[in-house]
């Protein structure tokens, strides 16, 4: 099966090995991005978007990337910095009074964005339709105390950040972070991207596909730690993302929907200096703020050793070796998605695979030869669905990782990881970032 799409000469490699996964059944559909100082050197996509595979995966299938919606989110928070109106080293108290309750009165804007707050998840009892009650979950969210001293450590916030980064951006801007996404970022860009997903955007939308469910010893982990309350405050279903009242709602760190292209379009300005298309996203100062590392070391929810920034995640990071030193930030989602932007002669990947096949990662490391390697880039990975351990599109699910994790309480080590190994709520981005490291190196 041959993708559809183009690619830049020096890139046939790429396209061949995407051809060769959708043919063999390794991915049932996905999308590829690559963009190199604004030039969009790649952009592929291909298969099918539902299991049956009766409908093709088109150049404007949309998916729910998972966590990579934190970097929209994040993007949304720092363009409000750039124009004054958020102060990153400001308390959250000062926009959102009522979050200075239980001890929170030290917390700070940039806290929340490097995931060292202490406030990683709800006090339970929380259910998903709670989650999606965005009053009542950002009052309780106000109303509690952290989990650990602020600033201190991160600890992933699995879901939280959104809400919390959410609703700073209402109080100080009177818009929805759902209105602010779509009027601030994705109309002017022209970045098809939004946070859930519209009604009448929902036939293009490629269905998430659960993983089989996996067993473990409930007896082994540690119930009254960090990690296992995060990520059980709500445990994740991938049932529910493809409902009504998951893509109707506005969780800002989970259910952003996009594609490659799009993402590719919406970054690309961090690694150009702030201006994309003619349209200004960024000063530089505000740029580098995003490189203002938080925290380095093991994670208090997921335990991957990570080196967080200002809304991204940074290089280097033992975790994950073969992304690039230097000056690069990052983040993935579930499934397999992944971002990562290199603001040195640049280049944007984004992978959209609706399938999770771990093979394919396998196929796309053979390609190691890809133009503009030493530029500056941006990379982002979305997964659309897949078996257990396999594509790079947020479509699949495997828990196993998160569970081993916080089962083990203890960093990963340095060594090829797999996606659930940072992103607890990403089981299938191992793929994912396999392609991005083909590109990178």
């Amino acid at each position: 099966m041959q993708p559809q799409g183009s690619v830049k000469t020096g890139s046939d490699a790429v396209r061949d090995a995407f051809a060769e996964a959708l043919g063999n059944g390794d991915e049932v559909g996905a999308a590829i991005a690559l963009d190199v100082d604004g030039e969009t050197v790649i952009d592929l996509w291909g298969g099918h978007r539902d299991p049956e595979r009766t409908s093709p995966w088109t150049g404007d299938t949309i998916v729910n990337v998972f966590s990579t919606t934190k970097i929209v989110t994040a993007l949304a928070v720092l363009v409000l910095a750039d124009r004054g109106t958020i102060d990153l080293d400001a308390p959250v108290a000062t926009y959102w009074p009522e979050f200075a309750e239980n001890g929170k009165d030290g917390i700070l804007v940039r806290h929340i964005l490097g995931h060292t707050s202490g406030v990683s998840a709800w006090e339970q009892p929380i259910t998903i339709t709670d989650v999606y009650d965005l009053p009542t979950s950002t009052a309780r969210l106000a109303g509690q105390a952290p989990w650990w001293t602020p600033g201190s450590a991160a600890g992933y916030h699995a879901v939280t950040q959104g809400h919390l980064l959410g609703e700073i951006i209402r109080r100080v801007d009177g818009r929805s972070l759902t209105r602010f996404v779509t009027e601030e970022l994705a109309a002017p860009l022209r970045a098809d991207v939004q946070i859930g997903a519209r009604e009448g955007d929902w036939h293009r939308t490629a269905p998430v596909i659960p993983p089989p469910p996996i067993q473990f010893d409930l007896a082994a982990i540690d119930t009254t730690g960090i990690g296992f309350r995060t990520m059980t405050g709500p445990t994740p279903d991938a049932e529910l993302v493809n409902t009504p009242q998951w893509r109707q709602a506005e969780i800002g760190a989970a259910n952003g929907h996009t594609n490659a292209k799009a993402l590719v379009t919406l970054l690309r300005a961090i690694a150009l200096g702030g201006t994309a298309d003619g349209v200004k996203v960024l000063s530089q100062p505000t740029i580098e703020r995003i490189f203002d590392v938080q925290a380095d070391g093991p994670d208090l929810v997921n335990g991957a050793v990570m080196r967080w920034g200002i809304g991204f995640g940074l290089t280097p990071v033992a975790t994950f070796p073969w992304l690039p030193d230097g000056k690069v930030c990052w983040w993935g989602g579930w499934g397999g998605s992944i971002a990562v932007i290199d603001p040195r002669p640049a280049s944007h990947l984004q992978l959209h695979p609706e399938q999770d096949g771990g093979r394919w990662s396998d196929r796309v490391r053979e390609c190691r030869t890809v133009p503009h390697r030493r530029l500056r880039r941006p990379v982002a990975v979305v997964p659309h669905r897949g078996p257990p351990v396999r594509t790079a599109t947020p479509s699949t699910f495997n828990p196993q990782p998160t569970r081993r994790l916080m089962a083990a309480r203890r960093p990963v080590p340095a060594r090829r990881p797999a996606v659930g190994d940072i992103c607890p709520h990403t089981g299938r981005a191992r793929l994912g970032y396999d392609r991005a490291r083909v590109l990178l190196e």
